[in-house]
């Protein structure tokens, strides 16, 4: 989220350049109280959910603000006061209803696309999915049959295929 107003005092931001330890960075900064609006990565987790009562499938998702037929992992934002791990556990079980048996970090990835780094984890989880109101379908789909998208959290999924020994398939490039 880039602001255009400052937040403490509704001045208009400028771009301005700023000494900092590495080097001048140019950011934005509000003339009137000197407000600095950092514009610093996001932390967005996300679950590799394999379902341990579904013969050890993993569950994509089809988030409803996706404007193709896109699955993929089930993610989510960290809240204020909770552990990486809390959030994740949080958000398999708002999203789909599944229990949290566990989770194991896979990896730290950047998405700069949307200025966001990624918390991705293995978590093993049961029960019936009931999706949330944001989700609009999923899928169950056997490890060995699951193709990587190129970016994001696809790179996690790869990550934890590998883990597996499975040999990542990635996804034709879209036209």
């Amino acid at each position: 989220m880039t602001f255009r107003f400052c937040p403490q005092c509704a001045t208009e931001l400028q771009w301005i350049e700023l000494p900092e330890d590495g080097g001048p960075k140019t950011r934005l900064r509000c003339p009137a109280c000197d407000f600095t609006h950092w514009n610093n990565p996001t932390p967005v987790l996300a679950a590799v959910v394999q379902c341990v009562d579904q013969q050890g499938q993993v569950l994509l998702a089809r988030n409803a603000a996706w404007p193709m037929p896109f699955y993929g992992l089930i993610t989510g934002f960290m809240e204020a006061g909770e552990t990486p791990e809390e959030g994740i556990r949080r958000e398999v079980l708002e999203e789909t209803s599944l229990e949290a048996l566990g989770c194991t970090l896979i990896g730290v990835y950047d998405f700069q696309k949307k200025n966001q780094v990624l918390i991705a984890y293995h978590v093993p989880a049961r029960g019936a999915v009931k999706l949330s109101p944001e989700l609009v379908d999923y899928t169950l789909t056997p490890p060995e049959q699951l193709e990587c998208w190129p970016a994001g959290t696809g790179q996690a999924l790869a990550d934890w295929l590998r883990g597996q020994g499975l040999e990542p398939r990635w996804m034709a490039p879209r036209s």
